[in-house]
């Protein structure tokens, strides 16, 4: 596909081609991977400054998110790359192969520097989510510092870096500088920018920035660091729509495909059929979410991949309000468990109590179901980022879930979209209808029909 950059992506790209450090705080959903991966092509094949760059960044992120980037954009296609995930031996041999990129997660950082025995001789490092290394003294903190004065060139990046106050910006910058901005000591800068506010006597459990700290912090750091929000580069009001793709394994799709093609999947714990197109769309799309109905209406889990995408995305919003829309009730039961294991509170629009506490900003996530999403709705004091964990067929549907946020009165300007969608599957002809603006019924039938053809059945 040919890159067409915004001018704010082009100008991003530069800043990080001319700056050895750069700090880009963008905002979700305006491409901050292909921005970087266009300077580090420019950097290497162009300028011939680099030759080895690290990418630091969350597991799934590290597994497919870059990779898929560099696969995706014409210009990108000279650049090389090796996925350090998984096991052991699977890490180190990604290390050993040659490539221009390594991607690695961050849970790896401390095993890669400190016990893989790999040279660490990388002259470019990118942290994806530099907000996850807000924490001076966790060990991926502690081993990255050991490694970092050998790396020329470096970039953080997030749309996040202040999701706790601005006290997480001195380890992020720590890391980015080495301390020469910020200062070496944490103690250094809690005094010089902050003043205790809650305390027991002698024992302060937090503090608060001085009068002027906000702006002599950013002023120290201005010239290694752009932050670029949605509402500065895009016309306002603006609508900014991203795909998070997953993909299923080996077994996940033979059963997917098998239901396509035979219209009938064999479970354990009961046999589900699709009697019409207009079923089978309704079971694909099930299976694609994670989860489906058998005939006696019990629920099978089939795979989590939707569940982890929507945990890294809540994850990089750091804090940021998100809205989730569900479309199968037991998307809503998966979504509400992973949401109790990671202790994250969220509440359930579906009252008014729920929609004014919403709108209050007491919950950082939200679950909607867009049947109740109906029109005179005002969800846009709560937050300005929808997730559509499960996608529906109707496109008045999916524009009054969407309007919800994109509307006037909405404080952010712009309103992020981000689809969740399961690679190879009727997510894919479902965004294509809504994106086409087919009429519902006709799109799904045909679109099935499709999906029916490719499997082999007639």
């Amino acid at each position: 596909m040919k890159y067409c950059p915004h001018e704010y992506q082009r100008y991003a790209a530069e800043y990080i081609e001319t700056h050895l450090i750069a700090a880009i705080f963008l905002d979700c959903g305006l491409g901050k991977t292909s921005i970087t991966l266009t300077a580090i092509e420019s950097l290497m094949h162009d300028r011939f400054e680099v030759e080895k760059v690290l990418v630091i960044a969350p597991l799934r992120v590290a597994q497919t998110g870059w990779s898929d980037e560099i696969e995706k954009w014409d210009h990108l296609h000279g650049l090389t790359y090796s996925v350090a995930v998984g096991t052991v031996e699977e890490r180190m041999a990604a290390l050993k192969a040659k490539a221009d990129i390594y991607m690695i997660n961050r849970e790896n950082v401390q095993w890669l520097v400190e016990e893989s025995g790999i040279k660490f001789d990388f002259d470019m490092l990118i942290i994806d989510e530099l907000s996850s290394f807000k924490n001076h003294q966790t060990k991926r903190f502690k081993a990255l510092m050991k490694v970092r004065p050998k790396v020329k060139r470096i970039v953080g990046l997030t749309g996040t870096p202040t999701g706790n106050g601005l006290m997480d910006l001195w380890a992020e910058f720590r890391l980015m500088d080495m301390g020469e901005r910020l200062g070496r000591f944490i103690g250094r800068y809690r005094t010089s920018y902050f003043t205790p506010d809650k305390r027991n006597g002698q024992v302060v459990f937090s503090y608060k920035p001085l009068p002027d700290a906000e702006q002599r912090i950013y002023d120290k750091i201005s010239d290694i660091t752009i932050s670029m929000r949605a509402t500065e580069y895009l016309k306002m009001p603006e609508l900014v729509t991203a795909n998070y793709e997953v993909e299923l394994n080996k077994s996940e799709r033979g059963r997917y495909e098998k239901m396509k093609t035979a219209l009938v999947l064999q479970l354990p714990e009961g046999e589900v059929t699709a009697a019409n197109a207009a079923a089978l769309s309704g079971k694909l799309s099930q299976m694609s979410n994670g989860a489906i109905y058998t005939d006696d209406g019990s629920i099978t889990p089939l795979h989590g991949r939707k569940l982890d995408a929507l945990e890294d995305i809540i994850e990089a919003a750091n804090g940021k309000p998100l809205l989730i829309a569900y479309w199968f009730k037991h998307d809503l039961k998966r979504i509400i468990e992973r949401l109790s294991k990671l202790h994250i509170l969220y509440t359930a629009i579906e009252s008014a109590e729920s929609i004014r506490r919403w709108n209050n900003g007491e919950f950082p996530v939200a679950l909607i179901h867009p049947a109740s999403a109906g029109h005179g709705l005002n969800l846009q004091s709560g937050g300005s980022r929808i997730v559509w964990f499960g996608l529906t067929w109707s496109l008045e549907l999916y524009q009054q879930t969407n309007a919800r946020l994109w509307r006037q009165g909405q404080k952010a300007e712009t309103v992020i979209i981000q689809h969740i969608v399961t690679k190879g599957t009727v997510d894919e002809q479902i965004l294509k209808a809504l994106s086409e603006k087919d009429r519902t019924q006709a799109a799904l039938i045909e679109a099935v029909k499709a999906e029916m053809r490719i499997g082999g059945v007639a």
